[in-house]
């Protein structure tokens, strides 16, 4: 785990979901934990959890998952962290991207704390563009 915590997050969710392990144990801080309740409300997610070791707190997700026809299974998770320490994205809420035409959503972290982007465009507000998913 390095300085950008949500660049960590990502990967260590889109590194479960190749392996199709299902769950994964990410560290919490109130970043991860509002990304996190925002996957769960957009139904990227389909369980979370706050798992405590010794003195520290854990994000355990459960990861959804789709099954096709022929029995195996599709994930339905795809990310892409565009935001980081080294060069940092913003947005006002017209210029917010639309991913897939609205298909899938931006996270954003605006003054209000952190949404989604249609909420950032019904309150018109901006922010720093922190991930795709789609």
């Amino acid at each position: 785990m390095g300085k950008d915590t949500i660049a960590d997050i990502i990967t260590s969710i889109r590194n479960t979901d190749m392996d199709r392990k299902g769950t994964v144990r990410i560290p919490s801080t109130n970043i991860t934990e509002n990304i996190v309740k925002t996957l769960l409300r957009e139904g990227f997610v389909e369980n979370v959890r706050k798992h405590r070791e010794s003195d520290k707190y854990f994000l355990v997700l459960t990861l959804r998952y789709r099954r096709n026809r022929k029995g195996s299974y599709k994930t339905i998770l795809n990310l892409k962290g565009i935001s980081r320490p080294g060069l940092r994205i913003y947005s006002n809420y017209q210029r917010i991207p639309r991913i897939l035409g609205g298909m899938g959503i931006v996270i954003l972290s605006t003054s209000r704390g952190i949404m989604t982007d249609r909420e950032a465009r019904l309150e018109r507000i901006g922010g720093e563009v922190l991930c795709y998913i789609w």
